[in-house]
């Protein structure tokens, strides 16, 4: 398969994958049991608002400019010049919807900050969150992020209340704020394993794309955020050439992915990804570090009263007791991809499908073990039945490691593609309105 046929198959696949995942339960009358338009977790609203301008100038400044920058600017430059970009793009995006675009969802009962404000003893909350968790505790059940997450994700929360920070547009800029940062966390991981060409070719696509969407209304950005952020801290260990930098590199990796373990259940499958990251470094000695002071984290959660292996079972119980039991797997082990599909852009399956034609050409090795990481995690979590719909925001954390695939493109795709990109993230805002 030539290199361009692989780009062309997979974004040809990706779109078909996109359109049956939409147009099958339309036309069939079935009932997957998601809200309104699945894939995805969105009603039909098509809309104008006061972003919807400075999206369209914001997206064609990044057409326009983006790709020449990301080859022509310093390193520093260009890495603040990612976050300033990702941050515009998606704060852009959010406004359509006008200020409440930006964190309103957090303020309601399903999410984090209503718990978090009436949180006044978090070691307390910790010992009774397992007993909370099952739907037989009702009316003293969590609400069904709290219970369905570790407390780590509470715990962010309750600390943006403490500081003064605990109203919904404050607490849904610091997520944003964090969420930008994705982007560089990744390039920054790129470039420590030699492979800085790859980054910059890659950097259009991490900065624009439709995951922009989510990015400003879920806390499963931040959680991306914290667990790209401990990669790369990984790959500085693992390319450090001395012993106490190694050290310390693999105690911060291990903090911020020992975190993530606490934020959501699913995200144990970043170990996939610092696997990859081990081999592309070809150096193993952070593993030992890294994996003491992951479990230094898990551990200090189980001895304040929170034992994550004892609530996983019960988290699992509670969401085979709910919705979960109504989505038909017959649909969603697809209708998953295709939703993942729509939150990293149809981009991503021309970069897959670019990843399976190139990945025995040299020169490429990085890229292959990072972006093939990604979509292991991405099957993996689809394997598990864990998570049927709502993956656009849940697998935000799995998809700037797939988009990695793009830096193998063709260069002829590139502008071509962000245009792609640009313009199917403008449309989903305007037309379909997320429910989070």
């Amino acid at each position: 398969m030539s290199r361009a046929r692989g780009a062309v198959v997979g974004l040809a696949v990706g779109l078909v994958l996109i359109v049956a995942a939409m147009a099958v339960p339309a036309a069939t009358g079935w009932d997957v049991h998601v809200r309104w338009f699945p894939p995805l977790h969105a009603f039909w609203d098509p809309r104008v608002g006061p972003g919807t301008l400075p999206a369209l100038v914001v997206g064609a400044l990044l057409v326009r400019f983006s790709v020449d920058l990301a080859e022509r600017l310093s390193w520093g430059r260009l890495l603040v010049a990612a976050y300033a970009a990702g941050l515009a793009w998606m704060l852009s995006l959010a406004l359509v919807d006008g200020p409440g675009g930006i964190g309103r969802v957090l303020a309601t009962p399903y999410e984090y900050l209503q718990t978090a404000r009436d949180t006044s003893d978090f070691s307390a909350t910790l010992h009774e969150y397992i007993a909370r968790i099952p739907y037989a505790a009702a009316p003293d059940n969590w609400p069904v992020h709290i219970a369905g997450h570790p407390p780590g994700a509470l715990g962010f929360f309750v600390v943006l209340v403490r500081v003064g920070l605990g109203g919904w547009f404050a607490a849904g800029l610091v997520v944003t704020l964090l969420a930008a940062s994705t982007a560089v966390a990744v390039l920054v991981t790129l470039r420590l394993l030699g492979a800085e060409h790859h980054a910059r070719a890659a950097a259009p696509f991490l900065v624009a794309g439709p995951a922009a969407i989510w990015q400003c209304v879920s806390a499963d950005a931040m959680f991306a955020a914290v667990g790209a952020w401990g990669i790369a801290a990984l790959a500085a260990a693992a390319t450090s050439t001395r012993r106490g930098r190694m050290v310390g590199w693999s105690v911060v990796a291990g903090l911020l992915l020992g975190y993530v373990v606490m934020l959501s259940y699913g995200l144990p499958l970043l170990a996939i990804l610092a696997i990859a990251v081990l081999v592309a470094a070809r150096n193993a000695r952070p593993l030992v570090p890294t994996a003491l002071a992951a479990v230094a984290v898990v551990g200090a959660f189980a001895a304040a009263g929170f034992a994550w292996w004892e609530a996983l079972p019960v988290l699992r119980q509670r969401y085979w007791d709910g919705v979960a039991s109504n989505r038909p797997a017959s649909y969603w082990m697809w209708g998953n991809l295709a939703a993942l599909l729509v939150s990293a852009g149809p981009l991503a399956a021309a970069g897959v499908g670019q990843l399976v034609a190139s990945v025995r050409e040299r020169g490429h090795r990085v890229v292959t073990l990072l972006a093939g990481a990604g979509v292991a995690m991405v099957l993996a979590a689809d394997a598990s039945q864990m998570s049927r719909a709502e993956v656009e925001r849940i697998w935000l954390p799995f998809v700037p490691w797939v988009l990695v695939a793009t830096a193998l493109l063709p260069d002829g795709w590139r502008r071509r593609g962000l245009v792609l990109q640009v313009v199917f993230a403008i449309v989903v805002q305007h037309l379909l309105h997320p429910d989070w």
